[in-house]
């Protein structure tokens, strides 16, 4: 049996791997991808936090385009709201465009083009 391993030859202590939460913080993740940066390879802090590599390669990428914050899933309620507002004007613009569709069909397109349709 190697130092460091258990009888059944998984690491133990300091080699163990972490815990593989569900959620991942956005400073669990930050330590993560600044093991990353300091140059430990991708295949091992995969192994040591049992974190898919390519989910690895994201948060780096995410984490050098907006840091810490771009790492963060919860969103501020402002933010919540922007984004509800944005797809509920991109609904309402695309029943106008199917309204005009039908109109244009009914042979309302002059009276479209008259107030600036």
């Amino acid at each position: 049996m190697a130092k460091g391993h258990d009888s059944a030859g998984a690491p133990t202590g300091a080699e163990a791997p972490t815990e593989n939460p569900e959620r991942w913080s956005a400073g669990r993740k930050t330590d993560v991808v600044l093991r990353l940066l300091k140059g430990e390879t991708i295949d091992a802090v995969s192994r040591d936090t049992q974190m898919p590599a390519h989910e690895l390669e994201e948060w780096r990428r995410v984490f050098l385009e907006s840091g810490t914050q771009g790492l963060k899933k919860r969103t501020d309620p402002e933010d919540r709201e922007l984004r509800r507002v944005q797809a509920k004007l991109g609904e309402v613009m695309m029943r106008l465009e199917l309204a005009e569709d039908l109109l244009e069909k009914k042979g309302y397109a002059a009276e479209l083009r008259k107030h600036g349709r």
